[in-house]
């Protein structure tokens, strides 16, 4: 019998986690959503849209017993019945997982290691970040496209058939690109078409010159030419992704086809716009002391290694870091560590872009915090929102100065406050052996206040939680309390 995971089966009503771009009261609203109300097609079987007899063979190829099948909230309405055919088809035993804590579009390996998992089946949209353990099987959903009205809107926006275009795809749309190909490949023969970085297409292009691979794609453009003379085509609607691509590739010029409208348009986002807001933010971050590292990914490979890096970047800068795990984070939970002057979310390439507008500190990348603290690292007109690309070994890393100083002889002023800024660069130090690592005074008039910023911060403030009180509370007998749920309670009178 299938075991939904984090799921009451008998209700309609389910409180999920799946998105950072939604707050608590649309989390206490979500219900399941029935297939044809933006999730499953109505016309389009199981067995096509889940692709069942793939899924069934990796399960069973591999000898899986025991399988986490996570779905997104618009496609869970489906869980049930996918499930039931699986295990009658496999014999091994499936959980459904029904919230995550970060974004839908990671495959929740923590969840799936509750339950013991061997493998995981990721349903749905997908930003196709590496795992870090669990063989993970990515089935997006077969959405509809319209091909040949595709390929018009793509002759209208490009004119000129010897023009040089990259064409990408939203992941559920990339089982028509073969098709979409077949049309424009007589007319258009610099058409560049990408393809997910499944292993049956990877390690033919492995060896080529001018091979491009970024968020789970790869493709080969002219190697003299380079990637920055290429147009981009891209099919699929307005979201993260495209954005992703847009600020990544921001010296190309975009055009998109939306599948559901059958429309084309020339992206008209003010990138430039975008880049001066992440720039600003980039100087936020110079002035920042105190630094809150947000978690905001626990399945995507190295993200403890990009913890580390991060933790000694801020370190060596002369700031305070401290690391918070608080699931989705929204501007209410944020808002809670007044103390912090900016947080760096780690995340995947398309839940790190947050608009923190809302937010009561601002919101930054990890390669935004490495421009405010790195000072050998400049800003080259390229953006970088995949962490992994940072860290050590990889093509964007910059080492930090080997330069150890206590004061900088070149003064940094702050283009926001106009006020003199510490350049300080601090070595790590090596830790003494046998040196505890617990928080202890060094003295008796030293407090931890003096340690550490925050707490100096929560001294200073007017009201610092509950407190004990010890001896000053009378002692009571415990009584009765209200029964019932909060919404409504047994003793409240009906209205």
């Amino acid at each position: 019998m299938w075991t939904v995971l984090g799921l009451l089966p008998v209700c309609i009503q389910v409180i999920m986690a799946t998105a950072f771009s939604s707050d608590g009261a649309e989390l206490m609203q979500r219900a399941l959503i029935p297939a044809g109300a933006d999730g499953r097609p109505p016309i389009m079987e199981l067995e096509e849209f889940y692709e069942l007899e793939r899924t069934i063979a990796f399960v069973s190829d591999n000898g899986f017993t025991t399988v986490a099948l996570q779905f997104p909230d618009k496609l869970l309405s489906d869980s049930v019945s996918v499930a039931t055919r699986m295990e009658t088809a496999t014999g091994a035993k499936m959980y459904i997982l029904g919230d995550t804590s970060y974004g839908s579009c990671c495959v929740d390996e923590v969840a799936a290691e509750h339950v013991g998992a061997e493998a995981v089946v990721h349903y749905g949209p997908a930003c196709l970040s590496p795992c870090r353990k669990l063989p993970v099987l990515h089935v997006f959903g077969r959405e509809q496209l319209d091909v040949m009205r595709c390929a018009e809107v793509f002759q209208e926006l490009y004119p000129d058939v010897q023009a040089h275009v990259v064409v990408l795809s939203e992941v559920a749309y990339s089982h028509a690109i073969d098709d979409l190909s077949s049309q424009l490949h007589p007319t258009y023969p610099n058409v560049v078409f990408s393809q997910l970085d499944s292993q049956e297409h990877f390690d033919s292009a492995l060896s080529v010159s001018g091979l491009v691979q970024q968020f789970g794609r790869h493709f080969v453009v002219n190697e003299q030419q380079g990637l920055d003379t290429y147009m981009v085509f891209y099919v699929g609607c307005e979201g993260p992704e495209l954005t992703n691509f847009m600020l990544s590739w921001n010296q190309c010029s975009f055009s998109s086809f939306d599948p559901k409208t059958g429309q084309g348009r020339r992206e008209t986002l003010d990138v430039n716009r975008a880049l001066r807001r992440r720039l600003y933010l980039v100087e936020r971050a110079r002035d920042a002391q105190v630094v809150g590292i947000v978690v905001g990914t626990l399945g995507v490979a190295d993200y403890l290694s990009v913890l580390q890096h991060l933790r000694e970047i801020i370190h060596r800068a002369g700031k305070r870091a401290y690391t918070l795990a608080v699931g989705k984070p929204n501007p209410a939970k944020l808002a809670n560590f007044l103390e912090v002057d900016i947080f760096v979310l780690v995340a995947c390439p398309q839940n790190s872009l947050l608009d923190s507008a809302d937010f009561y500190r601002p919101l930054i990348t990890p390669y935004e915090m490495e421009l405010a603290c790195n000072p050998a690292r400049s800003w080259t007109g390229s953006y970088i929102t995949d962490f992994r690309h940072l860290l050590p070994g990889a093509h964007d890393h910059t080492p930090f100065p080997d330069k150890v100083a206590e004061v900088d002889d070149e003064p940094s002023i702050s283009l926001i406050t106009g006020e003199l800024r510490s350049t300080s660069l601090y070595k790590t130090p090596d830790p003494e052996p046998n040196s505890s690592t617990a928080v202890a005074c060094r003295n008796h008039i030293q407090t931890v206040a003096q340690i550490s910023p925050a707490a100096t911060f929560l001294e200073s403030r007017s009201w610092r939680g509950l407190e004990q009180q010890l001896g000053q509370t009378a002692v009571t007998k415990a009584v009765v309390g209200r029964r019932g749920i909060a919404i409504a309670y047994e003793d409240e009178p009906c209205e």
